[in-house]
């Protein structure tokens, strides 16, 4: 992956105006989409399937008055006065009235009818409008609202002074989405600190512009979906706040790898293509392992928390690809004016010695001159020695450490434990707001039960006396525990269907409203068995409990996936048992400390007004897992950003703990700031976000700031030093099967060490030294090969198939160095697959001859190399194929494809024409033997050969 990142982002340097261009161009094609296509949000929550969603479904064909939104209207009397007055009563049934002319209204239910119960409060003060519509919220459009509150005034100005008249419920439903200034404040301080970490103005303002674009991208792909299916208002808040997070860190972590490669000496070409290639190789890692987590939201079976994660994830590919070529686009037009700068001294010095050397002088000698008498280009900085304290402080005493940090947080999941859950209601919206003045007024003068009114149906259809039975069924409700009264029972039109409207003693919030729900359904199954109608329990409040008790059962599969994937996944890129077992139980450390935060400010209402949050109680029921699989991600980011450093000072020989310090020294501060801007992004979400978003940003930017700075820069570092060497401990037969991601560029930089090997520009179409591909005594080994365009390999011996796979990229060396053309394997070993023909001719295996349409286009298109498995095969002159191919050898050789014959005891008669010229080389001679008494991290075996092997010159 390295090695085509490497590629990416040398092209976009090289045209940035076409990379910006097109950037720009997607975001007005996506922009004119959406505005010639997407409608309005859905807000509702359905659990398809479900008890409730099912009897709702078939409510709304039974019962289609009842189908559509509603609405409520309450009137209060002023002090000492009752709504039973006919000052009240009069200017009320007129209200009704008016009512029934708007728009889309189906039915207005006036509180002094007769068939209503309930609509009137105990102690007279307050009265309700029932308001149902003809269609749903979008259906209605989104002028009802408005529509109603300004028929509202006439009854506020007929009634007396100190009496209110307040609209809500259903209708008033949030179904948009408002960014205000305060989200503003995020950015703001993400370019501070940029600015402060890339000390320059431009290198900070390229995470800001792509990651801007970003998210713009994201945003209007969210907003274009509602065109094919319904969508959640909060699926583009949440796309907004980790678009905009993502984005930025992961710009920032490209340019500051660039940054540093620049002021190492290099080109800023080189420079782009290397941090494209290393920064942005953990980008897509880490961008992956978010996107999965996101992705497997869909896990809970619940369609809008599906649409939130696909919409969410949308926006980190969006993040991923941006970076990987906006910002080397960015970077090209810049160039090398984001080198850092050294220090006056040293500047000096440079360009002293630099008018004293000739031009033969290298600009690294003229540097080591400089650097000599000036001292370092970079000294360490306040924050560089800042950092080498606080890792001397973690891991001086690293147990203490580990004490003080598992201990802490661990005390977090007590708080945790009462975590409290729901869908959001009209109570959790901003105070002053219609819906909430309504919601709070109904709650004070009718009670909590009917902000959050429960229904049932009862298929009827078998009654013989339908209105009696309907009388029965209410009068067994009503005797449940957890009801307060049923204020409607009734028979539809044809009297097939029966609906109660339930008023519960507690709020839809309130847990014990979920053992009422249970209760009525016990209910509803011993009607049925005595009375064979089919009755369920459903509505609003219905479908709220069963999407939350949906998202409690999930949760723990989820957790499992979540914890699962970060295990395989940190396994395969640092080649570790405990690495990945650490960073898991960080993770958990981290989740643990971010519920508990949310339950201390949002159940126990501590910093609530300073931090904006009018109204404290359950939190929304999502939260969980969404919070587990996008806090994962990012604390996998920072995982591997910090311990990938450690890991290349180890393997490049540095003991484990002088590789803590390496690692952490090169990645704290930009794994600092990219916590810092997250934690700046998020928390600016919590004072002004939507009720559902602010819960979710606390959580967020608790959990990043704990995981940043306690978990991984702390704990971290501690744990390793603890472990020593055996943190980098795998067992053999795992290493074997595991596959490797690349994430901290060696693919890359041994592809560049040998970009010119053996000479720049070279001709050859096979170079390799020392090249082996064994297994104990098995294969061969300490192998010489080289071709030129036009010349001819013959290999024999037991081990030839082993080489010719090899050449052809089908095989992996174990050791030595080998490029074909200027293809470096193992890097290109794909590349090499697509490009060199292989046939294998063996008559026990494939042997299958190429066809004509194969033949030709070989003709056609000449090839650099052509390989030829069992190639005895050639020699039968009765077979036409085989002197197809024969001839077709000859025709390539003289266009100069070089090629490899495989045969077993090298003879060429009948293959090769009398007095060709060809190498011979019998690998017979490369014969392996396994090293005994050994036990070292290539799997326990190390290949050598008794003699070097090379190839023989022989003409036939």
């Amino acid at each position: 992956m390295s090695t085509f990142l490497y590629a990416l982002g040398r092209r976009a340097y090289r045209a940035p105006i076409r990379f910006i261009a097109g950037w720009l161009v997607i975001f007005g094609l996506v922009g004119a989409g959406v505005a010639a296509f997407a409608k309005d949000f859905d807000d509702d929550f359905t659990l398809p399937g479900s008890e409730a969603q099912v009897a709702l479904d078939s409510m709304r064909a039974t019962f289609p008055e009842a189908s559509g939104v509603a609405a409520s209207v309450i009137v209060v009397a002023a002090d000492g006065d009752s709504v039973e007055d006919s000052t009240y009563k009069d200017e009320i049934e007129k209200e009704v009235d008016r009512l029934e002319d708007l728009p889309h209204v189906d039915a207005v239910t006036s509180p002094f009818d007769d068939m209503v119960e309930g609509a009137i409060s105990g102690d007279e003060s307050a009265a309700m409008i029932s308001v149902q519509y003809d269609g749903t919220q979008q259906e209605v459009g989104e002028a009802a609202p408005d529509d109603l509150l300004n028929e509202l005034e006439p009854l506020r100005d007929a009634l007396p002074d100190g009496s209110q008249v307040e609209g809500g419920g259903e209708l008033f439903q949030i179904t948009g989405v408002a960014i205000s200034w305060v989200e503003g404040i995020g950015v703001v301080i993400a370019f501070i600190v940029l600015l402060l970490t890339l000390g320059s103005f431009r290198a900070a303002g390229m995470p800001l512009i792509t990651a801007l674009i970003g998210v713009g991208i994201s945003v209007l792909l969210v907003v274009g979906s509602t065109a094919f299916g319904a969508v959640n208002s909060s699926s583009i808040m949440l796309a907004l706040m980790l678009g905009l997070a993502v984005g930025i860190d992961y710009a920032l972590f490209i340019v500051s790898r660039a940054r540093a490669l620049l002021a190492e000496g290099h080109d800023p070409l080189e420079a782009t293509g290397r941090a494209v290639a290393t920064a942005g190789s953990a980008v897509v890692f880490a961008g992956m392992t978010v996107m999965i987590a996101l992705l497997g939201l869909s896990l809970a079976g619940i369609p809008f928390l599906t649409v939130m994660g696909i919409g969410a994830s949308g926006s980190v590919v969006i993040a991923v690809l941006i970076s990987l070529t906006m910002v080397p686009a960015l970077l090209g037009l810049v160039k090398e004016k984001i080198t850092p700068k050294p220090t006056k001294r040293y500047r000096r010095a440079f360009a002293t010695a630099q008018k004293k050397a000739d031009d033969s002088v290298s600009r690294s000698s003229i540097a080591a001159e400089a650097e000599a008498e000036a001292g370092e280009p970079y000294p360490k900085t306040i924050m560089n020695k800042f950092f080498a304290g606080w890792l001397r402080v973690v891991t001086k005493i690293p147990l203490l450490t580990v004490v003080i940090i598992v201990g802490g947080l661990a005390l977090f999941a007590i708080p945790a434990s009462n975590l409290q859950l729901s869908l959001p209601t009209a109570g959790s919206q901003e105070e002053g707001t219609p819906a909430r003045t309504t919601y709070d007024l109904i709650d004070k003068h009718f009670g909590p039960g009917f902000n959050g009114p429960l229904v049932m149906t009862s298929e009827i259809v078998t009654s013989d006396d339908p209105l009696d039975d309907v009388e029965k069924i209410e009068n067994e409700i009503e005797d449940v525990d957890g009801v307060d009264q049923v204020v409607l029972a009734t028979p539809n039109r044809d009297a097939t269907t029966a609906l109660f409207q339930i008023i519960p003693t507690t709020s839809s919030e309130d847990p014990a409203t979920l053992d009422t729900v249970d209760r009525l359904r016990d209910l509803s199954a011993d009607i049925e068995d005595e009375d064979g109608f089919e009755t369920a329990v459903t509505g609003a409040t219905a479908i709220q409990i069963d999407v939350s008790d949906q998202l409690g059962k999930a949760l723990v599969p989820f957790g499992i996936f979540v914890v699962g994937l970060s295990i395989i996944l940190l396994m395969m890129v640092f080649r570790s048992i405990w690495v990945p077992i650490k960073a898991t139980g960080g993770f958990l450390l981290s989740v643990f400390a971010s519920f508990g935060t949310v339950v201390l400010v949002f159940h126990d209402g501590l910093f609530a007004g300073p931090l904006g949050i009018d109204s404290t109680g359950p939190v929304i029921s999502f939260l969980p897992i969404i919070l587990m699989g996008i806090l994962f991600g990012l604390a996998m980011d920072y995982e591997v950003f910090l311990v990938s450093g450690m890991r290349e000072a180890y393997v490049h020989g540095a003991t484990a703990r002088d590789a803590i310090k390496a690692g952490f020294a090169s990645s704290a501060r930009v794994v600092s700031a990219a916590a810092i801007i997250m934690f700046s992004v998020f928390a600016a979400f919590v004072p002004a976000g939507e009720p559902i978003i602010k819960s979710i940003a606390l959580a967020l930017a608790s959990g990043i700031f704990v995981d940043a700075f306690l978990v991984r820069m702390s704990l971290v570092p501690a744990v390793m030093q603890m472990l020593g060497d055996k943190a980098w401990w795998l067992p053999k037969w795992l290493d074997r099967i595991l596959p490797r991601l690349d994430v901290e560029g060696e693919g890359l930089a041994h592809e560049v060490a040998l970009r010119d090997w053996p000479e720049p520009d070279s001709e050859y179409r096979v170079y390799g030294r020392g090249i082996a591909v064994s297994s104990g005594r098995r294969g061969f080994a300490q192998v010489e090969i080289s071709l030129s365009p036009g010349q001819i390999l013959v290999a024999s011996g037991h081990a030839r198939k082993a080489l010719l796979l090899a050449l052809s990229g089908r095989v992996s060396l174990t050791a030595g160095e080998m490029k074909i053309g200027d293809m470096v394997l193992p890097e290109h070993a794909g590349r090499i697959r697509r490009r060199v023909p292989y046939f294998d001719l063996d008559e026990n295996g494939p042997g299958k001859m190429p066809g004509a349409r194969e033949l030709s286009q070989l003709r056609t298109s000449a090839p650099d190399l052509l390989i030829i498995s069992e190639a005895g095969a050639l020699a039968d002159e009765r077979g036409r194929d085989g002197r197809d191919l024969r001839d077709l050898v000859y025709d390539l050789q003289a266009e100069g494809t070089a090629i490899v014959l495989g045969l077993p005891g090298g003879d060429v008669t009948g293959i090769l024409s009398p007095n060709t010229n060809y190498f011979h080389l019998d690998l017979d001679e490369a014969k392996p033997e396994a090293e005994r008494g050994t036990d070292n991290d290539n799997g326990g075996v190390q290949a050598h050969a008794a003699g070097r092997s090379e190839m023989e010159g022989v003409q036939s």
